[in-house]
This record gives C-alpha cells, structure tokens and sequence, in this order.
C-alpha cells in the first residue's frame, strides 16, 4: 500500500534522522572536549556518561522506536516482528537510561552532593520511573499473548498517550540538564557571557528540541499511520463485538434461519403426504 505524501514523511524522517544524529555527536564532543572525556570512580568523568547516555538511549533511540510503526517498508513484516523491535529498541533505551542515573548518582555520592533537589532531578527521575512502568506494560499487555483484546483496545490509546508524554518529558528534563550543568560548572567565564562552551551546548539544546519536533511532528500525522492488517480482529472502542465477529454471527444466525426454515418445510410436506395418503385410503375402502 503506498503511502500518502511520500515525499514529505521521507524528508522529515531523513531530517530527524539526521538531526538526531547531530545531537549524538555533539554531546559526545561536548563531554570529550569541553567536559575532559569519560571515566569511572565517581569522578566528574563518570559523571559525563549520564548527558552521552541519556540524548543517546533516552532521546535519539527512544525517538527512532516511536516512529518505528510509521515506516512504510516496514509495513509488509509481521506485526509480531514489528511488536519485538519496538520492544527491543525500548529496552535499549530504558537501559542506558538507567545506568545514567547510576553514573550521576555515584558522582554525588562520591563527591558529598545533595540528591534529588532540583526540578531537572524530578521530572527526570519519574519519566524514567514512567517509562519503565510503559515498558512492562507494553511488554505483557501487547507483545505477549496473554490479555485479551478488550484490555488492549481499552489500554491502546493510553500507551500512545503515555509513550508521546514520556518523550516530551524526557525532552524538558534534558534542556534542565544542559541549563543546570552550564550554571554550575561555567565560573569563570561565567554562562552568562556566552563563552564557546555556552554556544556549543546551546546549540545541542536546540538539535535536541527540533528532533523531538520533527517526531512529533511524523508520529501525529494520521495519513501515515501504518495500515491495518486485512486479518487483523479489532474491537470496537464502545467495548461492542469485534469487527468480523459480528458479520460472521449475523451469518451464522442465517444460517440457523436458513435450517429451521427448511426443516419446517420437511414438517409441513410429510403432514401433506400423509394427509393425502389417509385421503386415497378413504377412497379406496
């Protein structure tokens, strides 16, 4: 099936890819260049990991796995196999999510700083707290066999929902990140006289901001949403028989109509034959 505006969905998907992949890059840069690279022990180097991992699971995979559905040469395969890399990619993702906090909180620790203070710590911590809880969800609601398909269709669109908002949260705790570090560790010169480093890293907030658009953007255009599956049994949202069923039910009620009707035309011919043969035994006594 071809998609609707091919053309434009390509160039927006090759513009966050591309965007996206800047913002990879520049952070990378960032933490090597500006930051003095990457390390263990609880040392600033450690630290550094958390901006890396977090832009690249948490915002550039996680933004590659919510598109995944809407690639129009991905429409042919399975939506099994569809379901294992969505699952996989955020699997990926939640866990270099996870051992970012680890990175920072080590720091902390090692270096006698507060936890879980700021707003940026806040809202980061519950959307990963929110998005394990949508990836445990996604994973024994949709991937595995077991729910039936009322709770799907009843939790569908909140899973979209939630995943949409996660992203968008993830976006924000970032920009409070870059912000928070560049206040903390710019003294002399200060952030506020916009030093290289200031630039550098502003310029990655902004790569960050427009890829979240730009998937935004791809994933809430309806007319490329991925096809429904001719055999696929889908419930109706007003919690009715699925589609499908009800067809083949009003057929197979016809098709009880059908056989009580021919059975009682057999009743009424045998009740006519034997009322003519009790006829032709009158006549014939």
């Amino acid at each position: 099936m071809a998609m609707e505006g091919y053309t434009g969905f390509l160039a927006l998907l090759l513009s966050a890819l591309l965007v996206g992949f800047l913002s990879v890059i520049f952070t990378l840069i960032w933490v090597l260049h500006y930051r003095e690279g990457l390390g263990r022990g609880g040392t600033a180097l450690e630290f550094n990991w958390h901006p890396v991992l977090v832009v690249t699971g948490f915002v550039f995979i996680l933004g590659i796995a919510i598109i995944l559905y809407r690639l129009p040469w991905t429409w042919k395969c399975s939506k099994l196999l569809m379901k294992s890399i969505h699952a996989g990619l955020n699997t990926v993702a939640a866990i270099l999510a996870i051992i970012s906090l680890v990175a920072v909180f080590d720091f902390h620790n090692a270096k006698k700083i507060p936890n879980m203070y700021s707003l940026h710590s806040w809202v980061g911590l519950t959307a990963v707290i929110f998005y394990i809880l949508q990836l445990l969800l996604g994973f024994f609601v949709f991937l595995l066999p077991w729910a039936p398909l009322s709770v799907r269709a009843l939790l569908m669109p909140i899973h979209v929902y939630s995943g949409l908002f996660i992203f968008g949260t993830v976006i924000a705790a970032v920009l409070m990140g870059l912000t928070e570090k560049l206040i903390f560790a710019l003294k002399s010169p200060s952030y506020s006289s916009l030093p290289p480093e200031g630039v550098f890293t502003n310029t990655l907030g902004l790569l960050i901001l427009v890829f979240g658009a730009l998937i935004f953007w791809i994933v809430t255009r309806p007319q490329w949403k991925r096809p429904k599956e001719p055999n696929s049994v889908l419930l109706q949202p007003n919690g009715g028989a699925p589609e499908g069923v009800e067809s083949s039910m009003a057929m197979n009620f016809g098709n009880v109509d059908k056989s009580d009707s021919e059975l009682n035309n057999e009743a009424a011919a045998r009740k006519r034959n034997i009322t003519l043969d009790e006829a032709g035994q009158r006549s014939t006594m």
